[in-house]
């Protein structure tokens, strides 16, 4: 019979272990060299442990790729992919975990780095635990099984995104083990889109010649209003005059410029983004906000006649994706679930994960959560009863046995 049961001293002293080790975006080696360490302790096979060249891709500079880890079966039967992501958000940089009665809190006032450290600590176990149940029943027939650690999920599923398949193999069934609740089975996600605006204006003397200045915070200002009273702002819902499938979501989240109150500000940087379950319709979105900053920068003038201009450009973050009703991975977690006791139900993330960009590799990854609570806040904390279930799940789902 598959494995049910784990050791869970063990299994909560793993996610301690790992949590309590720096490693944001671009800087999980450590966390994943501590991983390769377990596991080869555990007895798998060096050879069996590689690491991709995604980091080489990334935006941003990193000091390792995704960590890719073979267990071999018995039988030549379907391929099943345990995934978490490795680094975590700045504010749990630095945690030292604590356990409080049935949670994990971090002690030193900042986040707990629960998401995805303890995904992390819950693919690890899973693996120890097949290791262990291969010695003791070494008769029994196990599919083979492949572990997924990624980088720099945080800042835009890089990691995920710059993911070789071929290095990867073929996979039949996969289970991403990220943030939220053990129960709710994530079956898709919105697709989401980066945006970069640079607006520039002529300068001028703020109290002496105003008039000889065109403004880039005018600009700005003219766009987002544009935006907003139109309806391209926050949740944009169009299905009304565009059809149901016209929903969304865009913001502008980050806008710099300017350096005194007596100077008109000349130029302006701004970030934005959009979402949508529609590509096209997020598309739309995108350009409804280009249309806007252009319109804004071209109807800002100094008192001769010399507009603004607008730089305008953006980039795919991931896409969405949505599985089957029938797909053989949800039926396989939802059965798992079920056979702890836990009753689960289905939804659509309006967040991106890595499931989005292994979808897109031809990886039919689900997404389940491991017990994480308020994740990227000071006040994050692990649910240890429910952490041991996702190790439970994840353990059940690697040692099932050929059919």
């Amino acid at each position: 019979m598959p494995q049910t049961e784990v050791d869970t001293t063990e299994a909560l002293q793993r996610y301690l272990q790992l949590t309590a080790i720096p490693g944001g975006s671009g800087d999980e080696k450590a966390v994943a060299d501590e991983i390769v360490r377990l596991l080869v302790s555990a007895g798998v096979d060096p050879s069996a442990i590689r690491f991709d060249k995604a980091h080489e891709k990334t935006r941003i500079k990193g000091n390792c790729g995704n960590l890719i880890v073979d267990l071999p079966g018995t039988t030549n039967g379907p391929r099943t992919l345990l995934s978490a992501h490795m680094d975590t958000v700045p504010i749990c940089i630095g945690c030292v975990p604590e356990v409080s009665g049935a949670r994990v809190n971090s002690q030193s006032g900042v986040g707990l780095g629960a998401d995805d450290r303890s995904g992390c600590a819950v693919v690890l176990t899973a693996a120890i635990e097949r290791i262990n149940f291969a010695k003791a029943n070494p008769d029994q027939t196990l599919h083979p099984a492949t572990l997924l650690f990624t980088i720099q999920e945080e800042v835009g599923l890089e990691g995920a995104r710059h993911l070789d398949p071929s290095v990867v193999g073929n996979i039949d069934q996969a289970f991403n083990f990220d943030g939220g609740s053990l129960d709710k089975v994530t079956t898709g996600a919105v697709g989401g889109e980066r945006i970069e605006i640079e607006l520039c204006g002529t300068p001028a003397h703020a109290g002496v010649a105003p008039q000889e200045g065109c403004s880039a915070i005018v600009m700005a200002g003219k766009a987002i209003a544009t935006l907003e009273a139109e309806g391209w702002l926050g949740l944009v819902d169009k299905s009304q005059t565009l059809g149901q499938n016209a929903v969304g979501t865009a913001n502008v989240g980050v806008i710099k410029g300017g350096e005194a109150t007596n100077v008109i500000t000349p130029a302006v940087t701004l970030r934005a983004e959009a979402r949508s379950h529609n590509a096209d319709f997020r598309t739309q979105i995108v350009a409804k906000m280009k249309a806007a900053f252009e319109s804004a920068a071209a109807s800002t003038c100094t008192a001769d006649g010399t507009s603004g201009s607008c730089e305008f450009s953006s980039h795919v973050d991931y896409e969405a994706f949505r599985l089957a009703d029938d797909d053989s991975s949800v039926s396989a977690l939802e059965t798992a679930l079920a056979s702890i006791g836990r009753e689960s139900f289905r939804e659509v993330a309006n967040g991106g994960l890595d499931a989005n960009w292994l979808n897109l590799h031809g990886i039919p990854a689900v997404t389940v959560g491991c017990g994480q609570m308020n994740i990227h806040t000071a006040d994050e904390q692990l649910d240890i009863d429910v952490y041991h279930d996702a190790c439970r799940v994840a353990t059940l789902l690697i040692t099932s046995t050929a059919s």
